[in-house]
C-alpha cells in the first residue's frame, strides 16, 4: 500500500515541478541547464548504486483495480471515473475540446474529498471528481462520480473559472504559436539554437500557465476576452537544448489567435 502512495504521490510532484518552473520563468528567475558532466556522472553512480549487488531487481508490486478508503485513484479508478463522467447526460455529443472535436477536453481526475454530510458506509464510499473544459460553450464542466454505484452523483458547470492547463491545451497553443506570424521570433530561436526549422511542438518541452488579464497594466484588444476565453501563456524550452523567451506572447485557445503583451 505505501508503494502505491509513493507511486501516485510521484505523479503528483511532477505536475507541481511543471508549475514550479513554469512560475520561476515568469518571475525572472534564472533556471537551471543543462547537467555537467560530473553531475551526469554522480547521477549514474547513484543509479548503478541503487541496483542489488546480485544484480536481481525486484518487479514493482500490481495495482489494484481499487483503491481503499483516502488511498490515491489507481489507473482502473481513473479510466473508468473519465468513461462515466464524460458518457453522462450527453456531454460527449455536445461539447467540443480545445481542438474543435466533439467532446470536452479532460483536465484532471481526482479523489472527491468527503462530503462532511455523510457518514458511515455512504461516507466510505469511493467517489472522483473529473474536471473538464467545454469549448463550445467556454465552461469549466465538474462530475463528481460515485465509483462504487457507477453513477454522476453531481455535476457543476462554471464560468469564468480557469483551472491550470492540460498538456493537450499546451500542446495546441503551441501549434497555434508556430503557425502565427507573432511566432517567428520562437522559431527564429529555434533554428539559431539547433541549425533546424521548428514545426512541430514534438521539438520542444512544454510548460505554462492560464493568463489572467488583471496580472498586466495594459491588455491589448485582441485578448480583452481572456478570463471568459481560456488563454494561455506556453514556456517553451529545446528539447535537451536551452529555453526560448516566450512570455509576451498569450494563445487565446476559444478564439485560436495570438496575441502580443507589451
Amino acid at each position: 500500500m505505501r508503494e502505491l502512495a509513493r507511486r501516485h504521490l510521484g505523479k503528483m510532484m511532477a505536475g507541481a515541478a511543471v508549475a514550479a518552473v513554469a512560475t520561476a520563468v515568469l518571475l525572472g528567475v534564472t533556471l537551471p541547464g543543462e547537467a555537467g558532466a560530473g553531475d551526469q556522472a554522480k547521477a549514474g553512480s547513484a543509479q548503478q548504486d541503487a541496483i542489488p549487488k546480485d544484480g536481481v531487481v525486484e518487479a514493482a508490486p500490481r495495482e489494484g483495480d481499487k483503491g481503499v478508503g483516502r488511498d490515491p485513484l489507481t489507473d482502473d479508478e481513473i479510466k473508468r471515473a473519465e468513461q462515466i463522467a464524460v458518457a453522462s447526460n450527453g456531454l460527449r455529443r455536445s461539447a467540443r475540446d480545445v481542438e474543435g472535436d466533439r467532446g470536452p477536453q479532460h483536465l484532471s481526475t481526482n479523489l472527491s474529498e468527503v462530503d462532511p454530510t455523510q457518514s458511515g458506509a455512504q461516507a466510505a464510499e469511493r467517489r472522483a471528481e473529473v474536471v473538464y473544459y467545454d469549448y463550445k460553450a467556454d465552461t469549466v464542466v465538474t462530475r463528481t462520480v460515485n465509483l462504487d454505484s457507477g453513477k454522476v452523483e453531481n455535476t457543476d458547470t462554471a464560468h469564468g473559472v480557469q483551472p491550470p492547463p492540460s498538456p493537450g491545451e499546451l500542446r495546441e497553443a503551441t501549434q497555434l504559436l508556430i503557425a502565427d506570424p507573432l511566432g517567428a521570433g520562437l522559431k527564429k530561436d529555434y533554428k539559431d539554437a539547433t541549425g533546424k526549422q521548428l514545426t512541430s511542438t514534438d521539438q520542444l518541452e512544454l510548460s505554462g500557465m492560464v493568463f489572467r488579464k488583471e496580472t498586466v497594466a495594459h491588455v491589448p484588444s485582441g485578448l480583452t476576452a481572456c478570463g471568459e476565453h481560456r488563454c494561455l501563456r506556453v514556456v517553451t524550452k529545446v528539447r535537451n537544448g536551452p529555453w526560448i523567451d516566450t512570455r509576451a506572447l498569450v494563445v487565446d485557445l476559444s478564439a485560436r489567435t495570438v496575441g502580443r503583451l507589451g
